[in-house]
């Protein structure tokens, strides 16, 4: 009776805009009259027309005696006997008497399933370690689960059914890797489906019925990863999603961009499709839905602040920093929802093995979710390069940087044979160059005969074989190389915890600042060792100094793996910088320099 009562309430408080003006008020006289009908004649049916029994007191009748009470795990395995083939009624309910627990295992992972909400309690990673060094990597955020929702929990655009949903106790059925939740009772209906392979990928199927009628059922990742522990990895997560070759990457927070538009995650908002695959990232693990028809998906954005230690090493300390919690939720808004979720790292190897099928213009697998940036043509390369290097020739990653690093400098060595030589030839012109502006220096910059200038100096240049930008072309070709490098080495996940001398962890700072002292001093030796034709003497001692300390302060908290990097690069550069200082070039340009300088001190 209160269900109908509600069901006339909201019937008289829906208003379509299609209606005749008066024709709520008449509907609802005619179902308030049928209701005082139906009141009245309940006595004359219970007289002439006696009830049957229940339908499920009758199926409890034809079954085996009840069994004696058992535990809620083997409650939990065990399959209904019987199934009813009617839409379920108020008299049929399928509901688990307590909370339980179901775990899935496979050499990868192990998942551990609740019945309260049919969620993820936990997602263990078994090849890859804790960052606080307690065990494997469960990819479950405990903290910001526990207040925004576990994974594969179901989103609804109702807060108060998605609260049901999520908080019900299901039935559960394990059959071999796949497991089954069901849940009804006299208005709701829900069913989920969770069927795990030997990969990473998780195949889904949701439906949810309200009141008779199919409802959104969307399987969400809502609370970030197990992997952020401080405030700088929550600040790598964003959510990502392709369709055919475009991909996009959407930040919780816009910041400085030169070169691309940022658009922020907004909590609460619908991203329609179509969608090859969508879901949160971080730096090194991934959690995206693959939907099986991409034009019904749709993603909802979530985003929530939640205050976490400043310093992580301190879990206690009251001083605490807000975050963003990035999560998401991808299903079909017009009904029920079938598709693959892949939950594991962001390695090429893995990414490249799971099929994407329908994509045009671009690879049918995951591969896009490594984000090699702007150089990425670089990047990319050089990391299989650096891959194939740690796995055939030494294993050990910090020494296949070293090498690399070796292998990449002597390459780029004729481009500063190169860069030497134009800086030459422009400290033997300097003299003439000089005595052309001191011509035309009494006539302004908007004098027309200050062009006669620009022509003498183009002319001097011409017959001198000197070209200007041969000092500062080798190292524009050089700056891809080492955007590339830095930005391979800070997607790489095979350098988390990543061991080399007394470095844990290549993808962490150095935890004694050994390399950000090294690069520091590195880079101070080799600049008062490279002559640099054209900068007053005053100004080189400055730069000298500034640019090493400048660098120093930008890579001092920056992963140990970049660290050694550049401080390798540095290091090559001095022996290569001695070795040329030695040549005949080297001595001119240095006795050129130093001429110059004691005509300044005069």
């Amino acid at each position: 009776m209160v269900a109908l009562e509600t069901e006339l309430i909201t019937l008289a408080e829906y208003k379509n805009p299609q209606h005749e003006p008066g024709s709520e008020k008449r509907l609802l006289l005619i179902f308030l009259v049928s209701f005082v009908f139906m009141l009245l004649a309940q006595p004359l049916l219970k007289k002439y027309f006696p009830t049957p029994p229940p339908p499920q007191k009758i199926a409890q009748t034809e079954q085996a005696p009840p069994p004696p009470p058992e535990s809620p795990e083997s409650n939990e395995s065990k399959a209904p006997t019987t199934r009813p083939a009617t839409p379920l009624t108020p008299a049929v309910r399928k509901q688990a008497p307590a909370e339980t627990e179901t775990v899935i295992e496979s050499d990868l992972y192990r998942v551990t399933f609740s019945n309260r909400g049919g969620q993820v309690k936990s997602w263990i990673l078994k090849k890859f370690d804790n960052d606080a060094e307690n065990g494997k990597l469960d990819l479950v955020n405990p903290t910001a689960s526990a207040q925004y929702g576990y994974p594969l929990s179901l989103w609804t655009y109702d807060e108060g059914l998605r609260g049901r949903l999520n908080s019900a106790l299901y039935v559960a059925t394990q059959d071999g890797q796949q497991i089954t939740f069901e849940y009804s009772d006299q208005d709701l209906s829900v069913r989920k489906v969770f069927k795990f392979d030997d990969t990473y990928v998780v195949k889904t199927d949701a439906s949810v019925t309200y009141k008779g009628t199919p409802k959104e059922a969307f399987l969400a990742w809502p609370s970030g990863f197990g992997d952020q522990t401080s405030p700088a990895f929550y600040a790598t997560s964003l959510l990502a999603y392709q369709f055919n070759k475009n991909i996009e990457r959407v930040t919780p927070r816009c910041g400085f961009s030169l070169f691309s538009k940022c658009t922020q995650v907004i909590g609460g908002a619908t991203m329609p499709g179509p969608f090859h695959w969508a879901g949160p990232t971080d730096q090194y693990f991934a959690a995206v839905f693959i939907p099986d028809d991409p034009a019904a998906a749709s993603m909802v954005t979530l985003n929530h602040s939640m205050p976490v230690p400043k310093d992580p090493s301190k879990p206690d300390s009251k001083e605490t920093v807000n975050v963003d919690v990035i999560g998401a939720a991808v299903g079909n808004p017009r009904g029920a929802t079938s598709e693959r979720l892949f939950a594991g790292p962001k390695e090429l190897q893995v990414l490249q093995k799971i099929p994407v099928p329908g994509v045009s213009g671009a690879d049918n697998d995951l591969n896009g979710l490594v984000d090699f940036g702007w150089w990425g043509i670089i990047a990319k390369p050089l990391f299989v390069w650096l891959r194939w290097t740690y796995h055939y020739i030494i294993h050990n990653w910090g020494w296949a940087i070293v090498l690399q690093t070796l292998i990449i400098s002597l390459a780029l060595l004729p481009l500063r044979i190169t860069q030497m030589k134009s800086m030459l030839k422009m400290q033997r012109v300097a003299p003439q160059i000089k005595s052309i502006q001191e011509k035309y220096k009494k006539y302004s910059l908007r004098d027309p005969r200050k062009a006669a200038m620009n022509e003498e100096i183009a002319a001097l240049y011409k017959k001198e074989g000197v070209n200007p930008a041969g000092g500062c072309l080798p190292l524009l070709i050089q700056m891809p190389f080492l955007f590339a490098y830095y930005r391979m080495l800070s997607t790489a996940l095979d350098l988390r915890h990543a061991h080399w001398l007394w470095i844990h962890d290549l993808s962490a700072p150095d935890p004694i600042y050994i390399l950000p002292i090294l690069m520091v001093i590195s880079s101070l030796v080799t600049q008062r060792m490279t002559p640099q034709a054209g900068m007053d003497p005053a100004q080189q001692r400055m730069m000298n100094v500034m640019m090493p300390l400048m660098m120093g302060f930008i890579f001092f908290r920056l992963q140990a793996g970049l660290n050694l990097y550049y401080a390798v690069v540095n290091v090559i550069s001095i022996a290569q910088q001695a070795v040329m200082n030695r040549t005949s070039l080297g001595r001119e340009m240095r006795e050129m320099m130093a001429k110059r300088a004691r005509k300044k001190d005069k």
